[in-house]
């Protein structure tokens, strides 16, 4: 993996799993509150290998943690607490230990649910948010597609076989990589860990299974009203099946001044250092405190 120097650690919640982060400290004077990352369904660190460096040479701090179950954290022995609230809070406490009062929170997918839902979960922790490739309303087409790719989990023996799971459940998201060896084995690396015998994808079955049993989504509306006095940027990707332009506007018409940013050629999710993307952070960072 790419990127600056940062400090591994441990959080132990209040009931126990571990959660594992990365503390990215601010490159020269700190400029402005921490960014707090947050990833999506079955991502972990890795996800943000390439951002956090990124934004840390802005002068902030970057924290980035794999929810409980992922990654390096540790898996939980009560399946039905694999919820955004739980994870929710999870970092609200991470944040505690780390004396943060306030962050700027970063989430794709998963990650732009819990910052969504923090301001009234834990009001007064987020103080801005950049929210990729999710909204307040989620199209049933890409929780479909989700459930689907998800499914195909499984060990696999060669890291050839890993690649090849890795394109046949994300190139419709970068169809102009079809035939960009580095870029898949790069991804790869992201989501795969090696075991015994071959490599396993870097979370917990048991997830997946609260996923899909998981019922409809509740109405996410009621969580969008506290954001009118705090600075959103929105990130989409151009193909994505999970958001929708109409909610887009949706959204934009209950919080005229939510800043946006639309990512080309690429689906679920962008990873935020596409130009469009990263261009449109760097001038949100800049604006708020």
């Amino acid at each position: 993996m790419s990127g600056s120097a940062f400090t591994d650690d441990f959080f132990t919640t209040a009931d126990g799993p571990k959660i594992h982060f990365r503390d990215y400290p601010a490159v020269g004077e700190e400029r402005g509150l921490p960014v707090l990352c947050l990833h999506g369904l079955t991502r972990n660190v890795n996800d943000f290998a390439e951002l956090a460096p990124q934004i840390a040479a802005l002068g902030r701090r970057v924290i980035v943690a794999s929810q409980r179950g992922r990654g390096k954290s540790g898996w939980d022995p009560q399946p039905e607490r694999y919820q955004p609230p739980t994870y929710t809070m999870d970092m609200v406490a991470l944040l505690d230990h780390l004396d943060i009062e306030q962050a700027v929170y970063v989430g794709t997918s998963m990650g732009g649910l819990m910052s969504l839902i923090t301001p009234t979960l834990a009001p007064g922790r987020l103080a801005a948010a950049v929210i990729n490739d999710i909204g307040v309303e989620i199209n049933p087409e890409g929780i479909d597609r989700i459930k689907s790719n998800v499914s195909a989990r499984g060990a696999v023996k060669t890291w050839d076989e890993a690649i090849e799971r890795t394109i046949a459940s994300n190139l419709e998201a970068f169809p102009r990589r079809k035939g960009d060896r580095a870029f898949w084995d790069w991804f790869a690396q992201k989501i795969w860990v090696e075991v015994p015998g071959g490599y396993d994808l870097a979370y917990d079955q048991a997830i997946i299974d609260q996923f899909d049993e998981g019922g409809d989504l509740p109405d996410l509306w009621p969580f969008w009203a506290p954001f009118k006095d705090i600075p959103v940027l929105v990130v989409r990707g151009g193909i994505t099946d999970l958001l929708t332009k109409a909610t887009i506007e949706a959204m934009r018409a209950r919080k005229r001044d939510m800043a946006y940013a639309e990512v080309p050629d690429v689906g679920h999710a962008p990873f935020m250092t596409e130009p469009e993307a990263w261009s449109a952070i760097e001038d949100f960072l800049g604006r708020v405190d």
